[in-house]
């Protein structure tokens, strides 16, 4: 601890990591803009005039009927749910790793996007047996909501089975992961045969992630629980930086660190509820993005938790890219690709820290 606090108190050390992220932060808003507008021109509908189109909203330029009405109703709000979702996902998985301290920590390995995906489940299936009186308040917030309360529930059921004695043991949290996924993925096996033939057909294709389905209705939905996680994630950065060294150390640095794990709960919770429930399972984006981004610029979660969410989007526009091209015409699940793109990273990642998992 000593040594942590002499590196932190070397200013050259702390500026060029400060700059560092500064530098890159700059370059991955370059490329996420880049990415946007890619992303914007990008389908099987052939070229389109993308800024002409953008500006035709604001009478800058003028655009085809056709050309406004591709980008502005079926490829903007697709686009933009693949930012909102790929953020949520990379931070939630930083706040994660942080809140538990060991680098293997994600809302999809760990049973968190199972429980949120129960939930949404839950409410697509059989939310047409509530009473009409619930339905008319809750609304269209009814499948997100539940979202949120089954991601909510799997964190605290996670964090109370894998911490002992205030320690949290990695070989039990994901073990404690694999059963919680286990048990959720059998009651949403059970409440889908409730479902009908074209619930059946939805809810496959939804559990293999994808922005397909993206629109200005569901964003508007999804998108301010979505946002309200991520403003709160930053919230927490210097409290996750001092529970790095120990939860005795930061309660003597004057965090509260029972708040903390709250804050930090409910966070993850807003965020991969409400993603999950627009885009169903979408997977390793929450474990990649943090651990390339330490490698590039170190630790500190002030910095570390904005870049994750800039390059969460990054990775989850791309993939949807590439999830439009390779089986063109159709569609390939952006789930499939995610996991296609992450599942090798996490196996070096899993190797290089095999040390840790021995119980």
């Amino acid at each position: 601890m000593v040594a942590v606090a002499q590196m932190d108190d070397q200013p050259g050390l702390t500026g060029d990591r400060r700059g560092r992220a500064a530098a890159l932060r700059f370059g991955l808003i370059a490329l996420l803009i880049l990415m946007l507008l890619l992303g914007l021109g990008w389908g099987a509908a052939g070229d389109t005039q993308v800024l002409a189109a953008l500006g035709s909203k604001f009478g800058l330029a003028e655009a085809s009927l056709r050309d406004t009405t591709i980008i502005w109703d079926i490829r903007m709000p697709r686009v933009l749910t693949a930012v909102l979702v790929g953020a949520a996902l990379a931070v939630s998985g930083a706040v994660m790793q942080g809140l538990f301290r060991n680098p293997l920590a994600d809302p999809g390995l760990v049973g968190v996007s199972a429980g949120a995906g129960f939930g949404a489940v839950a409410a697509i299936v059989l939310g047409g047996f509530l009473p009409v009186a619930v339905l008319s308040v809750v609304g269209a917030y009814l499948v997100p909501f539940a979202a949120f309360l089954g991601g909510w529930a799997s964190t605290l059921i996670l964090y109370a089975i894998a911490t002992r004695g205030g320690r949290t043991s990695v070989a039990t949290m994901l073990l404690a992961g694999i059963a919680l996924g286990a048990l959720t993925g059998a009651l949403t096996g059970f409440i889908v045969y409730r479902a009908t033939d074209d619930q059946l057909r939805d809810l496959t294709f939804w559990g293999m992630g994808s922005v397909a389905g993206a629109t200005w209705m569901k964003l508007l939905t999804a998108g301010p629980v979505i946002a309200l996680g991520l403003i709160a994630a930053p919230v927490l950065a210097r409290a996750l930086d001092a529970l790095a060294l120990g939860e005795s150390v930061a309660a003597h640095l004057g965090i509260d660190t029972q708040l903390m794990k709250r804050l930090a709960i409910l966070s993850v919770a807003l965020s991969v509820g409400a993603s999950v429930a627009i885009t169903g399972g979408i997977g390793f984006v929450g474990i990649v993005v943090p651990h390339v981004l330490r490698l590039l610029q170190g630790p500190e979660h002030r910095n570390l938790l904005p870049n994750c969410a800039i390059l969460g989007a990054i990775i989850l526009l791309a993939a949807d890219m590439i999830s439009r091209t390779v089986v063109a015409p159709a569609e390939l699940p952006i789930g499939i690709v995610t996991a296609t793109m992450g599942g090798p990273f996490f196996l070096w990642i899993l190797l290089k820290n095999r040390h840790i998992l021995d119980i």
